[in-house]
This record gives structure tokens, sequence and C-alpha cells, in this order.
């Protein structure tokens, strides 16, 4: 009798655990009765028939994330890369994720795959790289359209790497290394180019500034030799109204006569001095008539300086 009942015991058990389920918050349970679709149940507490329904599938409700393996792909300009990326969706509608697909993830895989290796081949190396965020939106779009009969939304898509070949990076290596050297080559001949006009300009400006001091100089010079002889003649013109002014003074003519004297003598003696041959007057009358001849011109300078 005690086993009877313990059997007993056991199979209500069983059975009270098969009218109950406690669905998660993060999950849905899709009930199939006898094999057929039945409900999809809510997070809670729920009885069911037991023997007559039961979970077909529990699904997460939450957003997943899938990893994209990488997979190799030709650009436009035939280079080969590897691309590999992240896909990150949610189940909307269990019942369709149930019946609609058979593996809703590794159908996301397989078509986040394809649509990555078509657009890819629709775009150059360089623009893979640059275009990153119109990519993932294109394969968005893509797989959000074939994904609707899944009962899943493709929420986004984002490329992880894009790599290139090694042969290809190498070559890339390259021709940056060209690209920087014909930069720095650019950058050196305008510093050259830019380093000669300047010397060039500072030797114009020399050149400049040493003709316009020269300029000045002459100008300067030409305005001394000015002032001086300007300086020069109005001193002769006062030298001359001070003699004329002291002929006329009293005892001047013969003050006069008398310089003139002098100075013929010193002349004179300076000439045969210095000349190699003697020089003696023929006739001493001469000498006398001489300076008579000088007195009488310069008695007669006062009256032309009046008649002036």
């Amino acid at each position: 009798m005690l086993t009877v009942f313990t059997v007993l015991v056991l199979v209500a058990l069983f059975v009270l655990l098969k009218t109950f389920i406690v669905v998660h918050m993060r999950e849905a349970v899709v009930i199939q009765r006898l094999g057929k679709f039945r409900t999809v149940l809510p997070p809670g507490f729920h009885f069911i028939i037991p023997f007559f329904d039961h979970i077909a599938y529990r699904h997460e409700t939450r957003e997943q994330v899938v990893d994209i393996p990488s997979q190799g792909c030709i650009t436009r300009d035939n280079i080969q890369v590897e691309v590999d990326g992240l896909v990150y969706l949610q189940v909307l509608d269990p019942a369709k994720a149930s019946y609609g697909i058979e593996d809703y993830r590794r159908a996301s895989i397989n078509l986040a795959q394809t649509t990555m290796r078509s657009e890819i081949g629709k775009l150059s190396l360089g623009q893979s790289f640059y275009e990153r965020e119109q990519l993932n939106e294109t394969i968005v779009e893509e797989i959000d359209k074939a994904s609707d009969s899944w009962g899943i939304k493709v929420l986004r898509y984002e490329l992880r790497n894009i790599t290139p070949s090694r042969n290809v990076v190498h070559t890339l290596e390259k021709q940056m290394e060209a690209e920087r050297e014909k930069r720095a080559e650019i950058v050196r001949a305008s510093a050259e180019k830019e380093a000669t006009i300047n010397e060039s300009e500072g030797e114009r400006q020399e050149a400049i500034n040493l003709s316009e001091g020269d300029k000045q100089r002459r100008i300067n010079e030409a305005e001394g030799r000015g002032r001086a002889i300007s300086i020069v003649a109005e001193a002769t013109a006062e030298g001359t109204r001070l003699i004329a002014a002291a002929v006329e003074k009293e005892g001047g003519s013969s003050a006069l006569k008398m310089q003139l004297v002098e100075q013929f003598i010193e002349t004179f003696g300076e000439v045969t001095s210095k000349a190699d041959v003697s020089v003696v007057p023929l006739e001493l009358a001469k000498i006398k008539g001489f300076f008579d001849g000088i007195s009488e011109v310069s008695g007669g300078l006062p009256t032309s300086k009046a008649n002036e």
C-alpha cells in the first residue's frame, strides 16, 4: 500500500508540475496543443493542460548580438579583403520566429554575409573604408526586408574589420610612403622657392637702399659744394665791398698801392726763386712805370664802383 501511495503521489506531483509554467521577463514561450500552435505565453505564471499542451519553443525577447564570421570579399577594384561584423536583432513575433524559419540566427548570419559580399563588391577599397556608415545602413535594409517574415527585427549592423591581404597591405604601405615622400618634396621645393624669393627680395631692397644712399650722398655733396661756392662768392663780394669802401676813405688809395706793390714783390720773388732761369728786368724804369700804372688802375677803381 505504501508503494502504491508513493507512486500516486509522484504521479500527482508530475501532473501538477505539467499543469503550470512560469515565463520569465526576458523570454516568450510558444505553446503547442497536440502538435498544433496554440498560443504564445507572455512573462508570468500560466496553467496548461498536461499531456495536451507542451512548450514547443522558448525565445529570447531581448536584443541579441550575432557575430558574423570573417569572410573573403572582392572589391570593385579587384582587391581581396577579409570582412567581419556584428548584427543586432530582436524577436518581435515569437510565432513567426518559431514557424517562419528553421533557425533565424543562422539565417541572419548567412544573409548578412551574402549582403556584405555583394555591397563590398560595389565599392573600391578606399570607399569601403570611409563609407562604412552607408554600407552598414544598406546591409541593415537588405536583411530587414528578408527577415520580416521571420518575426525578427534587425536593429543595426556594424562592420568590425576590413582587412586587406598581406600583399595589398604591403603595396598600400609603399604607396603611402611614396605619397609622404612626394609631399615632403613639395614642401622642400616650396621652402626653397620661398627662400629664393626672400633672398632676391633682400638683394633688391639692399640695392635700392644703396642707390638711395648714394643718391642722397651726391645730393648732399652737391648741396655742400653749392653752399661753399655761395659762401665764397658772398665772402668775395663782401671783401670787394670792403676794399672799395676802404679806398674811398682818406689814405685808402695809398694803402691799396702799397698792398699791391707788396703782393707783386712777394709773387715775383716766389717766381724767381722757383725758376731755373734768372729773371732780371731790362729797364728798371719799366718797374716804376708798372707801379705807376697799377696806381692809376687802383685809383680808377673807386670811381668805377661809385658809377655802378
